[in-house]
């Protein structure tokens, strides 16, 4: 860093010797900003029936738009750091937001499943470089020992998506068609990310951009690779499963798509109160205890969601996100501390787009194409399946304790 970087870095760590909660306006700003880069990725999931009439696309066309965005999303994570590194994490944070927006608007005029694959890719171009400006920001506001809470705080962004978004669009769907739902939040987020440039507080310092010296910093922690997998595992457990979940209800339960969708997001309002407590709990127990909990009870459950018949699954659908959700306080406190604040952004933008490629993108679409083939539920067991192994696998993390 040069002088003026280091001064405005050092000016964001006096920041975070504050009370914790002065901070709370500026972390619940930037949850905002996350609220709606989650809720652009997920929009597409309570609409996907309607869609896959509209537009005459099958189970595996539906998947595989995940798998686009997800690879958007991967491409644009691992260069987000030259991003930042050039216009601070600040201003990364109002153009990815501005971006956000303009991309869903495109989907809304998408009429093939090309044009709808090419847009949604671009939208995972554009979301994927907030999250490691995002993550920076909000723990450098705060104590390191505050950093569950804030973490947690900032995770409510798209718990509360997931608990909306569903509910938002089956009630928009009474006034509006698909198209004009996706166009009317873009600009939304096109309108948030101006707001927020000019009202932002934290984040005025550079990010640092990958390079070699940085990524085998990074590459060579044993823990890095653990989390990798274990942050896939995670979106599997959240995302994955969400994204295909109302046209399981649907297709697989006989569920109308409006009891779906008010299902999957009225199934989601425990998870706003418990992510804050995962959060509580990972600065009290520690994020490996509270991984191991999370994979064994998240894995058995969606393995259930699978299996149970249509008498029972309401249940299982309320009870499967509750535990899911409560990794990523514990998932992203474990990346902060297997980092610094000058390579932070390093770390997060080299795990999280090979675990959203994994859990968001590659399950949903492998799910789809088994949907295809008739073993609907079978695809959703096996997610479980593969979500357990996450209980043993974080028996082997080692985290730093500074």
């Amino acid at each position: 860093m040069n002088d003026v970087e280091t001064s405005q870095f050092s000016k964001d760590k006096n920041i975070g010797s504050e009370a914790f909660r002065t901070q709370l306006s500026p972390i619940l700003l930037i949850a905002s900003i996350f609220f709606l880069n989650f809720t652009s990725r997920i929009i597409v999931a309570p609409l996907l029936p309607i869609i896959e009439k509209d537009l005459r696309f099958s189970h595996g066309d539906a998947g595989s738009l995940f798998l686009f965005l997800s690879i958007g999303y991967f491409i644009s994570l691992l260069g987000s750091g030259h991003i930042s590194s050039r216009i601070t994490h600040r201003k990364t944070i109002s153009v990815s937001a501005i971006a956000v927006g303009t991309a869903l608007s495109l989907i809304s005029f998408s009429k093939s499943l090309f044009a709808m694959r090419c847009c949604v890719f671009l939208l995972g171009i554009s979301a994927g470089t907030y999250l490691p400006s995002g993550i920076t920001t909000v723990t450098s506001l705060v104590n390191p020992k505050h950093w569950g809470k804030a973490v947690a705080i900032h995770e409510i962004a798209p718990n509360l998506s997931f608990v909306l978004i569903p509910l938002l669009a089956e009630m928009l769907l009474h006034w509006f068609i698909w198209r004009n739902i996706l166009f009317l939040i873009g600009i939304v987020s096109v309108i948030m990310g101006f707001a927020f440039a000019h009202f932002a507080k934290g984040g005025n310092f550079l990010g640092e951009a990958p390079n070699f010296s940085s990524i085998k910093t990074i590459i060579e922690i044993p823990a890095f690779w653990i989390l990798i997998f274990l942050f896939g595992l995670a979106i599997t457990g959240s995302l994955g499963i969400y994204n295909m979940l109302p046209l399981y209800l649907v297709t697989e339960h006989g569920l109308s798509q409006k009891w779906a969708n008010s299902l999957v997001g009225i199934s989601r309002i425990s998870t706003l109160g418990i992510a804050f407590l995962a959060g509580w709990a990972t600065d009290r127990l520690g994020p490996k205890t509270i991984m191991v909990s999370v994979f064994f009870i998240t894995g058995i459950l969606t393995l259930l969601l699978g299996i149970v018949s249509t008498n029972w699954i309401a249940i299982v659908v309320f009870l499967q996100p509750m535990l899911a959700v409560c990794f990523f306080p514990a998932g992203f406190a474990a990346l902060s501390s297997i980092s610094t604040p000058e390579n932070r952004n390093v770390a997060i933008s080299l795990t999280i787009p090979i675990a959203f490629v994994l859990g968001g993108g590659a399950i949903p679409a492998l799910i789809g194409i088994m949907a295809d083939k008739g073993y609907f539920a079978w695809g959703i067991s096996l997610s479980g399946a593969l979500i357990m192994t996450g209980f043993f696998l974080s028996f082997f993390l080692k985290l730093s304790e500074k």
